[in-house]
């Protein structure tokens, strides 16, 4: 049985804040969309706590998520993205595995926390 399989829904594309870039990623996605790492940042991030995180549209979804194409970065997403759900904040906690599961639905509902944690480091 398979843990997770992504629907191309766009439920992980949505909410404020959390999505912290780290500065490899920050040269990446410029790099991809054909600017400077500090006109990236001016435009598409925002600074919290010292850090840089996406920004996200007036719909709170990310500022790269598109309904029809998806994800505009797709190919230099950042790490968070790349891991979902396997993040180490769900993998590590069950009680936050239990509401990524009622947030994704993507994630098989008869799949058990350890089933789920096994199949993370495949």
């Amino acid at each position: 049985m398979k843990a997770f399989q992504c629907r191309m829904c766009g439920d992980c594309c949505y909410g404020e804040g959390g999505l912290y870039l780290e500065q490899r990623e920050i040269d990446d996605i410029a790099r991809f969309l054909e600017m400077t790492p500090d006109s990236f940042l001016s435009r598409y991030c925002e600074e919290k706590h010292g850090r840089y995180q996406l920004k996200t549209g007036h719909d709170r979804f990310c500022v790269f998520f598109h309904k029809e194409k998806r994800c505009l970065i797709h190919p230099v997403k950042p790490k968070l993205c790349i891991l979902w759900p396997f993040s180490p904040a769900i993998v590590s906690d069950k009680e936050n595995w239990e509401m990524a599961k009622d947030a994704c639905p993507g994630i098989n509902l008869g799949c058990t926390f350890e089933e789920f944690v096994r199949q993370s480091k495949e």
